[in-house]
Formats: structure tokens, C-alpha cells, sequence
């Protein structure tokens, strides 16, 4: 995507709704929330991040170019005892991810949490730890992928913001000669941290359904939140705005997992729906033809909805996966000539 085309920047003030003017006649999707999403403190210079492992596997090695920018950042970096341990494609064992989590989730000094990579093996966990101290003390948790179940389940027990955002493993081994779109994201970690109110301006999609919509943000990958569904940390969509992203799935899988969406009724009372990248999708098998695309797989389960719907959102499996905060009011806005998107 064309740097030009997409802008992330500090708003400097919110969206006034007239008090006798109800969302729905001014054309706006969405309710307000039961109660105020809690924000965790934004971080300050010397603000402690851990990185911690509740997936999958990274060595102290790859987390080094993560560690140097934020150290550039003015935050102090505390490494987990899981950076290095393997357990096959696990950062460690079951029960050695899960204390190293506890550990920075009970920890007052630790500002933020972040994940070393996706892959699998958060929902594993979610059961065994105890969040009692992190809602007196929330705290930033950040990562994307895998990580979509901690943040569906921080959400939907305890309505408190979390950053939907790359990992460790992505971070450039020389950012000065990355590519600017790369230098983009990251820096949109850093912004989202300490306290900027993101917005995202992305071109039209000519699949598009147009409207304006205010609530909740939540959402990432599809297969995770596919995956939890009928769990303690299930997704509650009412009235919120959803994005989904997906990477190296087959077309039919992609309509399998929506449909569980759509006949589990998760699709049915959202403000509105954020596609972002569906990446990598695996070519059907000779004969075993889907013929549908991404686009007519999801119109398809929302086509008796009204709400907006944005399609090629800069979130997910890709370079340009911008940092989203999870469990915040934002108002999408899907228009002729571009979509807007903002806290």
C-alpha cells in the first residue's frame, strides 16, 4: 500500500453526538457500551515492556532488533524466562508459558506485555491463569495472530483495552534501511503506547458496503476466534466493530469458519465489519473448484445486515499491519472515495 494512501496520526479531539440525536438517526451503527472500556496507564521513558512466549518458540537472538527499538523508545526490557525454551513449536511447556505470563501479568513495575510471536498455543493456557491482579493493575498485552485468543478473552471478561499489533519477530534487523511501510507499522506500536488516538485513512474498496458505525473494536484472526468459540473466552460481538484477518487458508475453510460466525449469530447485531488481509489463501484442488472469492464468501454472511463493511484493512499476515487497540471505542466511517478509521 502506498505510504500516501494510508496516514496514522494523533486526534486531537473526539466526535460530539448531540445529546437529543440518537446514532441511529443521525445513520450510525452500533450502541454504547454497557460500561466505559478501562485503558491501561500509556507508557512513559523508563516504563518497563516484558516479552514473554505464550505460543509459539523465539530465541533470544531474534527478539534483539524488538529489544534495541524500544530500548530506543526510552522503555526497560524484561526478558521472560520463555525467550529461548522450545517444547517441539511451543515456547516451553504448557506449564512453564503459563507462569512466565502469571509472572508479568501479577508484576506492578511491567507497564506491558509483549508476546514474541504467534503460531499456537495461547488458548492452551488461557484456563490456568489468573487475571485478579492485572484487572486492579491493567497493563498493555500486545501481540496479534495466536494472540487473538488473550485478547478475546481479556475482553470479553474484563472490557480492558489490549493492542492488536506485530511481534518481536517482526521487527527489521536494521530499521533505518527497512522499508518504509515496515517503519510505518512498527512506529504505530510505539504511537498506540504512549497514549496517541490512532486513525487510519485507506483507499475504497470497490467491494465495499458503505455507513458509519461507533463501538467497541475487537477482533484479529478468524481461525482463533473460530477456534473459541463455545469457550469461557467465546467472542461478544453485539454491537461492536469487528475485524477478522487470515492467512494460508483454503477458500472453503474461509467459508466454514464465517458460517460458524454467521450461525452462531456473531455476525448478526455488529456496528460494522473490518476485512483486513486474507494472505497466502491455498489454491483448490483440481476438480475441487470453491468458486467463490474472499469478497463473495463474506457478503454472502452479511448480505441481510445493513452495517458497514471495509474490505482490504492494513491488519494482519502482511508488512502493513498496522496497531489496532482492541476493546476501544472507534467509529469506522465507509465512504465513496475512502474509509476512515478512528479511536
Amino acid at each position: 500500500m502506498n505510504r500516501k494512501h494510508f496516514l496514522s496520526t494523533l486526534m486531537t479531539a473526539g466526535i460530539g453526538i448531540p445529546a437529543t440525536q440518537s446514532l441511529a438517526a443521525m445513520g450510525i451503527t452500533g450502541t454504547a457500551p454497557a460500561k466505559e472500556p478501562q485503558i491501561p496507564p500509556y507508557l512513559k521513558p523508563g516504563d518497563i515492556i516484558g516479552i514473554t512466549c505464550p505460543a509459539g518458540y523465539i530465541n533470544k537472538e531474534e527478539i534483539l532488533p524488538s529489544l534495541r527499538m524500544m530500548e530506543r523508545w526510552g522503555f526497560n526490557i524484561r526478558i521472560g524466562n520463555t525467550v529461548g525454551m522450545r517444547d517441539y513449536s511451543f515456547g516451553g511447556t504448557d506449564a512453564e508459558r503459563t507462569k512466565d505470563l502469571q509472572v508479568m501479568l501479577n508484576d506492578p513495575n511491567v507497564k506491558a506485555i509483549m508476546c514474541g510471536r504467534g503460531g499456537y498455543g495461547t488458548a492452551r493456557i488461557l484456563d490456568q491463569l489468573d487475571f485478579s491482579r492485572f484487572q486492579h493493575h491493567p497493563k498493555w498485552i500486545i501481540g496479534f495472530s495466536d494472540i487473538t485468543a488473550l485478547h478475546c478473552h481479556v475482553n470479553r471478561h474484563f472490557g480492558i483495552a489490549t493492542l492488536h499489533s506485530k511481534m518481536c519477530n517482526s521487527f527489521p534487523d536494521d530499521f533505518n534501511k527497512a522499508e518504509p511501510i515496515i517503519q510505518d507499522t512498527i512506529m504505530s506500536i510505539y504511537q498506540a503506547l504512549t497514549g496517541k488516538k490512532m486513525q487510519y485513512t485507506v483507499p475504497t474498496d470497490a467491494n465495499n458496503r458503505k455507513g458509519t458505525a461507533r463501538g467497541v473494536l475487537i477482533g484479529g484472526n478468524l481461525s482463533v476466534i473460530q477456534s473459541i468459540s463455545g469457550t469461557d473466552s467465546e467472542i461478544d460481538t453485539n454491537g461492536k466493530i469487528l475485524f477478522l484477518e487470515e492467512v494460508g487458508e483454503y477458500l472453503y475453510n474461509i467459508d466454514r469458519m464465517l458460517n460458524t460466525l454467521q450461525r452462531s449469530h456473531k455476525l448478526d447485531n455488529l456496528a460494522g465489519l473490518i476485512i483486513g488481509g486474507f494472505n497466502r489463501i491455498k489454491p483448490d484442488d483440481p476438480g475441487e473448484e470453491f468458486g467463490r472469492t474472499v469478497y463473495d464468501i463474506v457478503m454472502e454472511k452479511v448480505k441481510n445486515f445493513k452495517y458497514p463493511v471495509c474490505f482490504n484493512f492494513p491488519s494482519g499476515h502482511q508488512k502493513n499491519n498496522y496497531a489496532l487497540k482492541c476493546g476501544m471505542m472507534h467509529t469506522l466511517t465507509v465512504a465513496d472515495d475512502k474509509v476512515l478509521l478512528k479511536e
